[in-house]
């Protein structure tokens, strides 16, 4: 797979591309970066797979019948890609913009929180469990969350809408964050999301808001390239 190089953070919508190639092509990009390398971003959806961080634990996999599995170097658990879903991969030049990983992270949490509120949904944050989350009984509601928090079920009544898996080689990220849209849900079934048993994972269909990919993916390109700015 051949993809273009923009000399800004311009968006590429790549479309419905196989995880293992898309994979291979920013590995490709890690390797080949220079000090000169403009930064990109990368917007796809992918066909059905199950992918493992490097801290995966076989366990986490319940039941993946015939969807594929991958290993990946990302950091984090196992999750779930599939049509319906727009998986955005920044390859940033971490020098470049004056963060680090830490802040990183919250800036592409931001972005996705920011994209949940254009469409009226109020996202979440739970400590110590990147992604993004919201609220199962009403999705819309501003309230902050409240504790205390039991350490058994830290997601009281939360389904997971975003998650988060990235890595960073000679200053360079890869990897990234995926936003579920409107997608066949079943597959999350068969995996302990993220490492955690019994975790919900939702999608904005599921919670009332009903858009296409195409619209999701814009507006969540918008919110990454205003937010992961130097």
């Amino acid at each position: 797979m051949t993809l273009a190089v923009r000399p800004t953070l311009a968006p590429t919508l790549l479309g419905h591309v196989e995880y293992l190639e898309t994979y291979d092509a920013m590995r490709r990009f890690a390797a080949e970066r220079g000090e000169h390398t403009p930064d990109v971003l990368w917007l796809c959806e992918h066909p059905p797979v199950f992918t493992q961080g490097l801290a995966g634990k076989a366990d986490h996999l319940l039941n993946p019948g015939a969807i594929p599995v991958v290993q990946t170097d990302r950091g984090g658990q196992v999750t779930y890609h599939g049509p319906g879903q727009v998986v955005a991969y920044p390859l940033l030049d971490l020098r470049r913009t004056g963060y680090f990983v830490k802040e990183y992270v919250y800036r592409i949490e931001e972005s996705v929180l920011r994209t949940l509120a254009h469409f009226g949904v109020t996202g979440h944050r739970v400590a110590g469990s990147p992604g993004i989350y919201v609220r199962l009984d009403d999705p819309f509601s501003h309230a902050a969350l409240t504790g205390p928090f039991s350490p058994a079920d830290p997601f009281r009544g939360l389904g997971k809408i975003a998650a988060l898996g990235i890595k960073v080689a000679r200053h360079g990220t890869y990897h990234g964050v995926s936003f579920n849209v409107a997608m066949d849900l079943e597959p999350f079934s068969r995996i302990n999301p993220c490492g955690y048993a019994g975790l919900r994972t939702v999608d904005l269909s599921t919670i009332g808001v009903h858009i296409p990919w195409e619209e999701a993916a814009h507006v969540l390109s918008q919110k990454l390239v205003t937010y992961l700015a130097p």
